[in-house]
């Protein structure tokens, strides 16, 4: 049985369609919330015959990988986060770049030499790859307005991915996989009407309505802190929030902070745009936390280290 391993984020899912529009196959879909990226280890070594693996961290997932690979299962990894030492192994294909300028779904495009590239397009803005969407949108002659519409939907899709649970999502993201297979074009789903578009953009727009009056918790010329209720509505804009802040101030780090049930806070923190590094190595510094160099999150940070974050996020981006 094959097994396809995604984050359940735009990245995640537009490069696993990318990958099932061209080469179709039968699998097993395993995915989650865009949180949740230790996915491998739900995939059974004695089931499995092949497993592809998109846009989850190799490091965090070395465990399971490394049990795979013992037991002769070939590995297709894809991915553009921390990775740590990647495992020798004839049995793995693993196509790594933490470049902070590329995406999962920017990687199969190149692999599959840009058969299905406005998908690829769409997850790239998801993912806030804001110019490098738009620098593969002047190559396929694309005008302004057809760069809105993807970009839209790349933002819809991106902010389903967020919640403590599926429960917390409009569509779970394997569900959503599925529905957006039937799209060999963005263009074509976003002029369906009713579509998952239209769905998706009612909702991103009232709960980014509520976001706007969020408390500035803290502030310096480096560093804005928001926080955000204890609410589904919270968590499902927590990313998209945040890039939103990134690219209306590009020169400062941005930290939206969830209250958690248990008091503790959900961190999602933006690199300035003008200097995208650092994030994951920030966040990786804080039990629970991991992600990439421009864009990385805390699933539960006390709030007695709070101080310790923000000081540290500041001392970052000032030196």
């Amino acid at each position: 049985m094959h097994y396809d391993v995604f984050n359940g984020d735009a990245d995640g899912i537009i490069a696993l369609l990318q990958l099932r529009l061209a080469e179709p196959k039968i699998s097993s879909l395993i995915t989650g919330v865009k949180r949740d990226i230790q996915l491998l280890q739900q995939v059974p070594a004695l089931k499995a015959t092949s497993v592809t693996v998109l846009d989850i961290s190799l490091e965090k997932n070395i465990t399971a990988l490394d049990e795979l690979l013992a037991n002769d299962i070939d590995v297709l990894y894809i991915d553009h986060h921390r990775s740590g030492a990647i495992p020798s192994s004839e049995r793995l294909t693993a196509i790594i770049d933490t470049d902070p300028n590329t995406c999962t779904s920017l990687l199969v495009n190149h692999y599959l030499a840009g058969k299905y590239v406005l998908w690829a397009i769409v997850a790239a803005f998801g993912d806030n790859m804001t110019s490098a969407a738009q620098q593969l949108s002047i190559q396929q002659g694309l005008t302004e307005s057809e760069q809105a519409k993807l970009k839209a939907l790349g933002t819809y899709i991106n902010y389903n991915g967020y919640g403590r649970s599926v429960d917390d999502l409009h569509i779970a993201p394997d569900e959503l996989f599925k529905k957006l297979l039937g799209y060999a074009s963005p263009f074509s789903l976003i002029a369906e009407p009713n579509s998952i578009f239209t769905v998706l953009e009612q909702a991103y727009n009232t709960d980014m309505a509520q976001a706007k009056n969020a408390k500035v918790l803290d502030e310096n010329e480096v560093l804005q802190v928001i926080e955000l209720e204890n609410a589904p509505w919270s968590r499902r804009v927590s990313g998209v929030f945040g890039n939103a802040l990134a690219n209306q101030s590009p020169h400062k780090a941005h930290a939206v902070l969830t209250l958690n049930a248990d008091d503790s806070y959900l961190v999602s923190l933006r690199a300035p745009l003008e200097n995208k590094q650092g994030a994951g190595e920030l966040c990786v510094q804080f039990e629970t936390g991991g992600g990439r160099a421009a864009a990385a999150g805390i699933n539960n940070l006390p709030k007695e280290k709070l101080g310790k974050f923000i000081a540290l996020v500041s001392k970052y981006y000032q030196d």
